[in-house]
């Protein structure tokens, strides 16, 4: 059950290290059910130790994650994960020595409502031709299907997606956004993060700007076009 003020994932005053590096302090931000939201921010400004950090794969953490209105930052990562969050990295973690079909039947079911493997293949059609290719052999933009699909049978309900859209063509950032636009509608919560500003315009709801490991602005989809100078100055755009 999500908080009362509709807030499914709610951070307050996050820091974060890595060993003697202090790279998050004090964040703070919130994600309601069914939203899509981005964090946006120059590189090294402390966005993908956010997403760590929620997933509890950062070793020392200090504030607030609740998630469903439970706190949740004392947990595992896979205590975590079987809250039903689930983490997809910019690396995309593909295994090298599974084929296709055992790359996405490999993470395990933590909730019902997972996506069936028909649905999957609906959403990415290349993956159905591809399942006996093995992983690291195909495109970029493949691996990051793939990549996305293997959490989809999970059935989490939150999804920590990392620079999804990293060194891919044109063609697969649009598939990647419709394919987004199609889990919202699915009833999926995304946390999202994302170097292309434009990118992020056309599938977010809400965009936080993240600088030197703090939030410092919180700019709504709508208000984009208004706050498009103030942007440029945050990300040096």
């Amino acid at each position: 059950m999500a908080e009362a003020n509709g807030a499914l994932l709610a951070v307050k005053g996050l820091h974060a290290w890595y060993g003697e590096s202090h790279v998050l302090h004090g964040v703070e931000f919130e994600v309601r059910a069914g939203e899509v939201v981005t964090l946006l921010g120059r590189n090294g400004a402390g966005k993908t130790t956010t997403l760590k950090s929620v997933m509890g794969m950062v070793p020392r953490r200090e504030g607030a994650i609740a998630y469903e209105g439970a706190e949740i930052i004392r947990l595992p990562s896979n205590r975590i994960a079987q809250r039903g969050i689930a983490f997809c990295p910019e690396e995309r973690g593909i295994f090298a020595s599974l084929n296709v079909a055992e790359n996405l039947l490999l993470p395990p079911k933590v909730r019902d409502g997972g996506l069936e493997l028909e649905r999957i293949f609906e959403l990415f059609p290349n993956l159905r031709e591809r399942l006996a290719s093995q992983g690291t052999k195909l495109s970029g933009g493949e691996q990051q299907m793939l990549a996305i699909g293997r959490i989809l049978r999970t059935g989490a309900r939150l999804l920590l997606l990392d620079e999804p859209t990293e060194g891919l063509a044109p063609v697969i950032v649009q598939q990647i956004g419709r394919i987004i636009g199609q889990l919202k509608t699915e009833g999926f919560t995304i946390l999202l993060v994302e170097q292309n500003f434009r990118f992020a315009a056309t599938v977010a709801d809400r965009h936080y700007v993240v600088d030197h490991g703090r939030v410092v602005d919180m700019i709504p989809n709508a208000e984009l076009d208004a706050n498009m100078q103030k942007l440029h100055d945050y990300l040096g755009v």
